[in-house]
Parts: C-alpha cells; structure tokens; sequence
C-alpha cells in the first residue's frame, strides 16, 4: 500500500470526501478497535475508506523489532498499532509539514522513509495495520453519529500519538465536545 496526500483545508478534500480529514470516536463508541482513537483518513471513495488510527503508541521503536531495522536509521521510529485490519502488515508513513497543511506518504519502503529523515518537518512513524470500511461502511457510521469529522491541524504530528490526542483534538471541536471528551471512562465509580 503506498500513497502519497497532500491536506490544505476541508474544502480541498471535494464534497464528501474525508481524506485528509480526521475521525474522532464519539465519546459513546464502546468498540475496543475505535474506543477513543483518532483515525487519520488516506482514502475515501466508492469502493470504500482506509485510514490509520494515530493514537495508538505500542511503546516501541522499529530498532526493538530486531531484523533489519535493528542497525537501521529507522532504529528509533516509533511503532503505533494502526487499526484492526491486517494486524501483521507494517506499514511506514512519513508526513512532511508543509506552509498550509501536510504531505501524506503512507505504505512508503525503507530506503524512502530513510531518505525522508533528513528533511525539514518531517515525521516517520510505524503502523501494524490500519483502519478499513467496505464500500457504504463509513457512511453508515456517520449518519449514526459514530464519529466526528475535524480537520487535521498542520502541527498534528507534533503532538505525542498517545492517549490525550483524542481528548485534545475532540476538545478543540467546541465546548460541548471538550465537556464529552473528559468525562471518565465510569462515572458510576466516581
């Protein structure tokens, strides 16, 4: 898998087009692939979408997984666990930040990602798997209000992929959002 998205605006991405765009997990989705996860969207047409969730660190560098990688100047990349389809496949990506928005290089090969290490406002990260909805799927999702559409700051990649990505990029989606997105897990424990 290898594409390349360049992300300006909501706007750039065509009527109806999420790519570029990020899902939120609405605070009610109990699903434990999307629970609280913030999904980067690389592709979405008729034949369906694929995105990478971003939010999901395994606390690993490329360099742990031994191999190749181990000597590697990929050594310290670091690992995300990407969505619960195709679990095994590793996927690099590289996002360059740009003036108005990002460059998107997803699926790319080693050599490529080593080449995009020296670059100004460059960003390489792992992925095991991603995230996938067939033709239909994620329109569905969103007429039940499963996710929150946003769009992906330009810094979005300068902050930490971890837990508060969710709560931050939901809170900067207005008050109603922010009040949702710190709510405890279970409430009925406070």
């Amino acid at each position: 898998m290898r594409e390349d998205h360049k992300r300006t605006s909501a706007s750039s991405a065509g009527v109806g087009s999420l790519t570029g765009s990020l899902l939120l997990a609405h605070p009610a989705l109990h699903d434990p692939n999307f629970r609280r996860t913030v999904v980067l969207m690389t592709t979405d047409g008729t034949d369906g979408a694929i995105g990478v969730v971003l939010n999901r660190p395994l606390n690993r560098c490329l360099g742990d997984l031994g191999g190749t990688f181990a000597l590697s100047p990929l050594s310290g990349v670091p690992v995300f666990q990407g969505g619960p389809v195709e679990t095994e496949q590793l996927i690099l990506a590289a996002w360059q930040r740009q003036k108005h928005g990002f460059q998107l290089h997803l699926g790319i090969e080693p050599a490529a990602a080593i080449g995009l290490l020296d670059h100004k406002n460059v960003h390489v990260r792992a992925y095991f798997g991603y995230a996938g909805w067939s033709a239909g799927q994620l329109k569905d999702e969103l007429r039940q209000n499963t996710w929150i559409v946003a769009n992906a700051p330009t810094d979005l990649f300068d902050r930490p992929g971890d837990a508060m990505l969710w709560r931050n990029s939901l809170g900067r989606e207005g008050a109603k959002w922010r009040l949702m997105a710190d709510e405890p897990d279970q409430p009925d424990l406070n």
